[in-house]
């Protein structure tokens, strides 16, 4: 891999790190607005931290950030109802949560999501980590399954998305491929 995994100031590069998810995950500028102000509202988190996977000149090509689950976040609310169902709600406790992960499409599949989530997980206090991901089978559902990642619930639907997620956990530190 010729990309350089490192601590990323997500605040101070949040329109460069958002350009990347908008490719990588197909948003239009208003979607883009509004994820603009939900990531600097998450980075301002009690330990809150981003990292990015940038090109040897520098240019930011994936992200990744996160930060301990709290319970009363707008996240754990959609999904608590989802994963009591599941008999799985505390993995909602003492987990790291990984809010966004995003790789430009020109430089997937070599390495740098399962870089980039490693890396951000493998400093976590937490003893596990959750996440939510579109629920079909994607490229993205493999990395996170080869990782250890299990389902917890499917179906879970998130105001204003149109498809439903699913929200998978693992126990820390994270498998190696």
């Amino acid at each position: 891999m010729d990309l350089v995994i490192g601590p990323l100031d997500l605040p101070a590069h949040v329109d460069e790190a958002l350009a990347v998810q908008a490719v990588a995950f197909g948003l239009g500028p208003d979607e883009v607005a509004v994820r603009r102000q939900i990531v600097l509202r998450h980075m301002t988190h009690n330990g809150a931290r981003a990292y990015g996977a940038t090109t040897p000149e520098g240019r930011l090509v994936g992200f990744v950030y996160g930060m301990p689950n709290d319970r009363t976040h707008w996240w754990s609310t959609v999904v608590e109802p989802y994963l009591r169902a599941q008999r799985n709600e505390l993995w909602l406790d003492d987990s790291f949560v990984i809010t966004e992960l995003h790789v430009h499409p020109a430089y997937q599949n070599r390495g740098a999501g399962r870089a980039l989530i490693t890396t951000i997980t493998d400093s976590a206090a937490e003893p596990r980590s959750i996440l939510s991901a579109i629920d079909i089978e994607s490229p993205a559902r493999a990395l996170y399954r080869s990782l250890g990642y299990q389902d917890l619930a499917r179906r879970v639907l998130f105001p204003s998305a149109p498809r439903p997620y699913a929200v998978m956990g693992a126990p820390l530190p994270l498998l190696r491929g």
